[in-house]
């Protein structure tokens, strides 16, 4: 593939990936003021847990979107696939923006939000997964990993995108415009990057057509239960710890260290464009010296250094916040190079789409999805705020093993037929 297309493809693949993950991070960092206007209460934790089990919901509908977006990759095409999720999200993210809130509608309010927070649930579910698969089908031999990792950029990439545009919006607008309407804004920007990606994938290379499963749902469920139970326990690391590093974070450095949220966004924006670099200089390594020893040695970084990067955290002070996180960069980017090519060579190409997405999203939903809700509640519940450094210590621990569980792939052929 020529240099010029493999810009295209990765450009097609991160598109969409900007978009969820720019959604599901602006909603994660604004969540407290989202509790406030769906969900009014005296307790401002209540409102919070409120937000964030709404941000739950919306990541138990990634199984099901998995599911069926996963289906439609391995039966109609890769183009189809992400087609479709980046319009499905698209138009949710608008309107979360346009939303009246408990005060207009009472109790619809919170309902209507709870719809939409489904319905990109069950976009994201197909997005990721599939949007890798498709450029690493269509990458080098030797350059998957490396490849895999830039697509990645595009999640990481919207993540530090909705952490910027919150730190950009509360350092020029007053508190009190910031919790009334402001938090919409990045809401309705996100149309914008909707458009472009549909536009974008709909004038990109298919990828080659492989033999496909006469259900490829059906065939994954029957004959590779063992390979979806690998896939899940590969993702607990990737799913607990970026959450709860990138998105819940920003609430726990507000309740736990005192730190205004303007402070909090931007050590957060910092820390995302450091993963940046990370990822990538991983994903390299990872085609050069192979995914175990590179995402071995991440999940053992993350076990060890879980309560010393907290601990300095948790000191307070803005330098040594962004030190103790950017051990959590190290650790989770060191992962996340490695993994999405891993994945896509130990999965037949029949099924591939349905069994990543089926195996990653279902970790995701139930884990990532709740990680942030389950931090709030520990901390607050047993008054120990180290709480979420436990949570990734034993993701870390789950990750480790299932490594352990797949055999190496960077010098194997990929399978495409």
């Amino acid at each position: 593939m020529s240099q010029g297309n493999t810009r295209r493809v990765i450009a097609a693949g991160a598109i969409g990936n900007v978009l969820e993950w720019y959604d599901f991070a602006v909603y994660g960092y604004f969540a407290a003021a989202i509790g406030r206007a769906f969900f009014p209460s005296e307790d401002p934790v209540a409102q919070v847990l409120s937000a964030f089990g709404i941000f739950a919901v919306g990541f138990l509908m990634r199984p099901i979107g998995g599911a069926v977006i996963g289906a439609i990759g391995d039966r109609l095409g890769r183009r189809a696939a992400l087609t479709f999720s980046v319009a499905a999200m698209a138009v949710p993210t608008f309107l979360v923006g346009v939303l009246p809130d408990y005060q207009t509608l009472g109790i619809a309010a919170p309902i209507l939000l709870t719809f939409l927070r489904m319905v990109q649930g069950l976009s994201v579910g197909g997005e990721y997964t599939t949007s890798i698969i498709f450029i690493i089908e269509q990458s080098p031999p030797n350059r998957r990993a490396f490849v895999g990792a830039l697509g990645c950029c595009g999640a990481v990439g919207g993540i530090l995108l909705g952490s910027a545009t919150g730190a950009l919006l509360a350092s020029v607008m007053s508190e009190q415009a910031l919790e009334s309407w402001g938090w919409r804004v990045p809401f309705l920007l996100g149309l914008l990057v909707g458009i472009a990606g549909v536009v974008l994938r709909r004038h990109v290379h298919e990828s080659p057509r492989t033999a496909t499963a006469k259900s490829p749902l059906l065939d994954t469920i029957r004959n590779h239960g063992p390979l979806l139970a690998r896939l899940a326990a590969l993702s607990v690391f990737n799913s607990v710890g970026f959450y709860l590093m990138f998105v819940y974070i920003v609430s726990w450095l507000q309740f736990a260290d005192d730190i205004a949220p303007a402070t909090a966004l931007g050590i957060n924006s910092t820390s995302m464009a450091l993963m940046l670099p990370v990822m990538v200089l991983m994903g390299w390594l990872s085609d050069r010296y192979g995914r175990r020893p590179v995402m071995l040695g991440a999940a053992a970084l993350g076990f060890a250094g879980a309560l010393p990067f907290f601990w300095l955290m948790h000191q307070g002070q803005p330098e040594l916040v962004l030190l103790g996180q950017f051990g959590f960069v190290v650790a989770i980017g060191a992962f996340i190079g490695g993994q999405p090519a891993l994945m896509v060579e130990a999965v037949p190409a029949a099924i591939r789409c349905t069994a990543i997405a089926l195996g990653y999203n279902v970790t995701l939903g139930i884990l990532g999805g709740f990680s942030p809700l389950v931090a709030t509640w520990l901390v607050h519940r047993t008054e120990n705020d180290y709480s979420p450094a436990f949570m990734i210590m034993a993701a870390a621990a789950v990750s480790f093993a299932a490594i352990l569980k797949f055999d190496e792939t960077y010098r194997l052929k990929l399978q495409t037929a």
